[in-house]
């Protein structure tokens, strides 16, 4: 057989038909004494075919905590083995196997919700159903997003469902994309990741994210059982190795920008790196700090913007060190940098993006209109560019 035909029989690993990959690799970044866990993980991708470039995530279809799943189907006097069709599966399976592997546990829908009204009294659930009347639908998500199924199962354990009755009520459990923390010219066989483990309370009840907990708790190291996709991204670096990059990454906002610095300083591109990083505190919190430390020793990177926001009385966040250094900013932007921003949508995008017009008026006379002009531009030539999430 000839090379082109092996190549051409080759499998090709998609969204649709995951690789099974390994965990080689699961270390806690956060040093002890830090309310956070943030972990280092490395995926082995070897013998998939799969490539990434910087700026691309990496796509995880978890599986939900067997123990979980047991709770729920002996609340629902279910035995696991009962066969249901979960849409878009085109094949029959075990309950059981449903809920571990294709249904999510959380966030329960309104057309669950309405169908949970009709098994109940009219004396039962009588918040949620205040909460269907029109108009009340930013009460009603913030209702769900509290609760997860088994909390329903619990509190109406009168109501009676058939197997395939649920199932067809119940989400799809859905891949979680994370950003890609590695080059692939420097690590073309794995893939790293820097992952917030996701553990909170909601409605009284420990909660767990689940597939942070599935790669940190339920994942056996060099096991090949992970199914995973690589997602392509508008986020990358310049074609032009000469221009310089301004990065925004507080907490695990950094995994691209890890990237972005190891793929440039293995090319040995000549343009300058300036990062903005920041979490709780210095001590217990930063993250990649020998590395970061390295580069800037080296001249690597030429600034280090460092914010951590516990560290004194009044919180520091990098939007506050932007403005610090708004002439500089606005310097590196006026000579073609390239601005990026990864992390948090909720406020940490929008704080960072009203701190980037201000320095605009600030430092370069321009009024509210003309920065968000000038901004504008600056999209729609690639030159700011957000991952956020």
């Amino acid at each position: 057989m000839s090379q082109a035909e092996s190549e051409q029989e080759a499998p090709t690993f998609d969204k649709d038909n995951p690789f099974a990959a390994k965990i080689t690799e699961n270390r806690l970044l956060n040093k002890e004494g830090s309310s956070k866990d943030t972990r280092h993980f490395v995926v082995d991708i070897s013998g998939s075919g799969l490539k990434y470039t910087c700026g691309d995530s990496i796509g995880i279809y978890p599986t939900n905590d067997s123990a979980y799943v047991e709770n729920v189907l002996s609340t629902l006097n279910f035995t696991g083995d009962e066969m249901v069709v979960v849409p878009k599966v085109d094949r029959a399976l075990p309950l059981r196997a449903a809920l571990m592997h294709k249904l999510s546990l959380a966030g329960p829908s309104k057309k669950f919700l309405q169908a949970l009204l009709a098994k109940c009294g009219e004396n039962e659930l009588v918040e949620a159903r205040r909460y269907l009347e029109p108009g009340s639908r930013k009460e009603l998500m913030a209702y769900l997003e509290q609760r997860e199924l088994i909390d329903f199962f619990e509190e109406i354990p009168s109501a009676r469902w058939e197997p395939q009755e649920l199932v067809n009520l119940m989400k799809r459990l859905v891949p979680r994309l994370y950003s890609i923390a590695s080059s692939p010219t420097l690590h073309p066989n794995d893939v790293h990741l820097t992952v917030a483990i996701v553990r909170y309370q909601t409605n009284g009840r420990d909660r767990n994210g689940v597939c942070t907990t599935y790669m940190t708790d339920r994942v056996k190291l060099d096991d090949p059982s992970v199914p995973i996709f690589i997602a392509s991204s508008h986020f990358g670096l310049p074609e032009d190795m000469g221009k310089d990059v301004i990065m925004v990454g507080p907490g695990t906002g950094i995994a691209p920008f890890r990237a972005f610095l190891q793929e440039r300083d293995t090319r040995n591109d000549s343009g300058r790196n300036w990062l903005f990083f920041g979490d709780q505190h210095a001590s217990t919190d930063y993250l990649y700090c020998e590395e970061l430390e390295s580069w800037q020793k080296d001249g690597f990177i030429q600034n280090l913007s460092l914010a951590f926001s516990r560290d004194q009385k009044e919180k520091v966040y990098v939007q506050h060190k932007m403005l610090d250094k708004g002439k500089e900013l606005w310097d590196w932007l006026e000579s073609g940098a390239y601005f990026y921003v990864c992390g948090d949508a909720k406020r940490m995008a929008g704080d960072v993006d009203t701190a980037l017009h201000q320095i605009a008026q600030e430092h370069g006379g321009l009024d509210e209109a003309g920065a968000k002009s000038y901004f504008k531009d600056l999209k729609k030539s690639k030159r700011y560019q957000r991952d956020v999430y």
